[in-house]
């Protein structure tokens, strides 16, 4: 993929873009096999390969410039923002919103966040489209201040852009690192974004979480759900359950599935979407997966779960590995945590493990690996 920003050295955000995309995802899976050096026995299933471009569903942009001549994009190493409406990650359905985005921010006259100076209101735009080109829009504001323009202004825009269907406000007051608040406004009569994944409607809410790369993470649910109904266990845990992927790809109308999430924005979504599909015996539950786990009272023959980067950490993988549960599927964003997380289940032996590139240019890729109780017989 060509980039004119990547070599004007305006945006270096894909940091492997000078390497051919099969060389990419070459060195992506040497390297996840290499952290797990430790478990010799792995099938390695083929890695899943993404397109080169357009490939992201969700754009995050920061809002720089002037309410009357916006910069959507980033900010460069000078401070100064770079316009970024033209990113070859973004696919041509998505780019074409942002032209009307940026004239509602003028019309509305949305002054951008000025961090040195640490004025203005609008910080950043967060768009998301769906499998159906649906859009989601949502408005980082210091401050509900300008609330009013953004609510006069608003028909416009829907009548602009059709496309989008839910748009909201988020109040992030603080002046520091952090992309959004915990306070979300909102605005249209639609409150989520429906995302059609394999055979399931999955719903988005303006807080929840889903995955970068539509088709990658339809892949991802695909092989979790190959795995289960290879095992057919009675019943699952789905932790860090997000809105339901992995629970929903492994329910059935007799399998109990349980999912956990600490968002409840998500959990209202990963419910709306578990009665929609009809399965009478799957629930989800806002919540710590760690606290979760360690009262339940019996544990079922298999878990999923799919944590952030951090890891599931120590206390939750000996948690697992005391537990009576025979069967783990582990969804990595990072092969590191993962390996620490692995050493600290003895019990347990990975048995087949598969790359999934997300994250196309960068370094960062998906990784799913399943694991066998080792006292349970081939």
């Amino acid at each position: 993929m060509y980039c004119p920003h990547f070599h004007a050295r305006r945006c270096r955000s894909c940091t492997e873009l000078r390497v051919p995309y099969a060389d990419q995802l070459d060195a992506k899976q040497r390297r996840c096999r290499e952290l797990l050096a430790a478990w010799p026995d792995i099938e390695w299933l083929s890695p899943i390969d993404s397109v080169e471009s357009g490939f992201r569903n969700k754009a995050k942009m920061v809002v720089s410039g002037s309410a009357q001549r916006p910069v959507l994009g980033i900010l460069g190493a000078d401070g100064r923002g770079v316009d970024l409406r033209d990113c070859g990650l973004y696919p041509s359905s998505l780019q074409s919103s942002f032209g009307a985005m940026a004239d509602f921010i003028r019309d509305a006259g949305l002054t951008p966040y000025n961090v040195e100076q640490r004025r203005g209101e609008l910080k950043y735009l967060l768009v998301t489209e769906s499998p159906d080109g649906e859009l989601m829009l949502r408005l980082v504001m210091r401050s509900d201040a300008l609330l009013p323009a953004i609510r006069a202004q608003l028909p416009q825009l829907l009548k602009r852009l059709p496309r989008l269907v839910v748009v909201s406000v988020n109040l992030q007051p603080e002046h520091k690192a952090v992309l959004e608040g915990e306070h979300e406004i909102v605005l249209t009569e639609r409150g989520e974004l429906r995302m059609a994944v394999n055979d399931l409607n999955l719903h988005l809410r303006p807080q929840s979480f889903f995955q970068t790369n539509t088709p990658i993470a339809e892949a991802l649910y695909r092989q979790a759900r190959e795995w289960i109904d290879e095992i057919e266990p009675s019943g699952l845990w789905d932790l860090y359950c997000g809105v339901g992927g992995f629970a929903l790809h492994g329910a059935s109308i007799w399998r109990d599935v349980t999912g956990i999430e600490l968002s409840a924005e998500a959990i209202v979504s990963a419910q709306r979407s578990g009665d929609e599909a009809g399965f009478k015996r799957l629930r989800f539950e806002a919540g710590d997966a760690m606290a979760f786990a360690r009262a339940a009272p019996r544990w079922p023959e298999l878990v999923v779960v799919n944590p952030p980067r951090r890891g599931i950490g120590t206390e939750l993988a000996a948690l697992i590995d005391a537990s009576s549960t025979q069967w783990l599927i582990y969804s990595s964003c990072n092969a590191e945590s993962l390996a620490r997380d692995l050493q600290a289940m003895p019990a347990f032996e990975p048995t087949q493990a598969r790359v999934l590139d997300m994250f196309p240019h960068t370094e960062h890729y998906e990784v799913i690996v399943l694991l066998r109780r080792r006292d349970l017989a081939p």
